[in-house]
């Protein structure tokens, strides 16, 4: 009896080291616990994803099979590594893309088909101008996360004190090639300060020392230059073709150019160029009056301004104000190794409660319905008028970027417009060439 007693010890020990080696856990009443799948995010902005770190700590309770980590790339770096990591099979399970580059992927076989994969009835839940964005060819290629409303102009309320404005005295601003019709350069001369406390209206005001600058004119197209095109009736893109290289689009380039190198109420290109933040960092920083912008730079301005802020329309120019709109979706991978994971990854963003802790984070616009008054309420408790950046788009809008080949073409005439906001090109022979440059790389002849 003895002997069989041992054999069975044996036999049980033995049958401990097996389920160990195969790694399954045996709970306390024997039950297997399933191995978790991980399901990476990629994206740009790291005010969502604090919010995304809210909502998937949700997604993973009624989940617990899944882990969902975000992965932080920076726009700078951001569609450059893409491209290389989905060429190389190392791109997250689920990432961002925007209207300039989801069509290579999505021609390219490399995004997940939503209405295939969550059903066609699923896009009733998502702002529809953003599904129309994202549409190719009858399909859907993600998942509507963020939903831009407009571009207004941020302002620091302290600064305009001082230079004896007001917020108020901010609505209705023109800007033209016509210096006698044009009520917004005034407005950024006076806010331009150098070191000895002149404004750059003042003739002894010294452009070599400037402590604070009005305005954050850059070689930033969605805040700032397509805003410029469509206020004077031209546009950066019809369809696929470029078409910024016009009498209006000369016009509108050469002004804005003009505020960096010939007035000096912005940041050199120098910096801009470089560093897509800088004209962000010098406005919390308290050395940047007005801040062209977006919902998108809400959160950071909160987050980092030490003094009293507020949004404003978007100046007009002799067409009105027209402000571009733009969304940003939430991409399958349609190579990932956890297609089931994936697909209720994306049905999770894809809900209000998914999308929920992006609006009432005040991160960003929810482009989910259901998600969006959660955004207004944020900002209305924290004293933010945030209606200039829907208002604006009662004005009509300019057409957003598109293209299959758009990141080819943005590469082809991005080091051309570098140049000429440093005003190393003219304005003219840099759009010439910028447009050639960009037509010929997207296939447009």
């Amino acid at each position: 009896m003895a002997k069989r007693s041992t054999l069975i010890t044996a036999s049980v020990a033995g049958l401990v080291v097996l389920v160990a080696a195969v790694g399954i856990g045996v709970g306390v009443a024997g039950s297997a616990q399933p191995q978790k799948e991980t399901v990476t995010v990629r994206l740009w902005d790291d005010q969502v994803q604090k919010a995304y770190r809210t909502s998937f700590a949700e997604f993973e309770k009624q989940n617990p099979s899944i882990d969902v980590k975000t992965t932080l790339v920076p726009w700078a770096d951001y569609f450059t590594k893409l491209r290389t990591d989905l060429a190389a099979g190392n791109a997250d399970d689920v990432f961002w893309v925007n209207a300039g580059n989801f069509e290579d992927y999505a021609t390219g076989g490399d995004l997940v088909d939503i209405g295939k994969t969550l059903g066609s009835s699923s896009l009733k839940q998502w702002q529809p101008n953003i599904v129309k964005q994202y549409t190719l060819k009858g399909s859907l290629w993600g998942v509507p996360q963020l939903a831009d409303p407009g571009i207004g102009l941020f302002y620091n309320a302290d600064l305009l004190k001082k230079a004896g404005l007001s917020p108020a005295s901010l609505a209705g601003l023109h800007w033209s090639p016509d210096r006698s019709k044009d009520t917004l350069l005034p407005v950024l001369q006076k806010l331009t300060v150098d070191a000895s406390g002149r404004n750059a209206a003042d003739p002894a005001f010294d452009p070599q020392h400037i402590v604070q600058y009005g305005y954050n004119a850059a070689n930033d197209l969605n805040a700032i230059y397509i805003n410029y095109l469509g206020s004077n009736g031209a546009a950066l893109q019809k369809g696929n073709r470029f078409v910024f290289d016009s009498s209006q689009g000369v016009q509108a380039f050469q002004y804005v150019v003009d505020l960096i190198e010939k007035y000096h109420v912005a940041p050199s290109a120098a910096d801009t160029n470089t560093n897509g933040d800088f004209s962000r960092d010098q406005f919390t920083q308290g050395r940047l009056a007005l801040f062209q912008t977006g919902s998108y730079n809400l959160a950071n301005v909160e987050q980092g301004a030490g003094f009293p802020w507020g949004v404003a329309p978007l100046p007009a120019g002799p067409a009105g104000a027209i402000s571009v709109t733009n969304g940003v979706i939430a991409a399958g991978n349609a190579h990932s190794k956890h297609p089931e994971a994936v697909k209720k990854v994306l049905q999770w963003l894809g809900s209000a409660k998914g999308s929920a802790a992006i609006g009432q984070g005040g991160s960003a616009s929810p482009a989910v319905l259901g998600a969006q008054q959660g955004f207004v309420d944020y900002w209305k408790k924290k004293g933010i008028d945030v209606s200039p950046l829907y208002d604006v788009l009662k004005n009509g809008g300019v057409q957003a970027p598109q293209g299959a080949n758009w990141a080819k073409a943005q590469d082809a005439f991005g080091p051309v417009f570098e140049e000429m906001f440093l005003g190393r090109t003219p304005v003219p022979e840099a759009l010439k060439r910028a447009q050639s440059a960009a037509n010929a790389a997207m296939g447009a002849g």
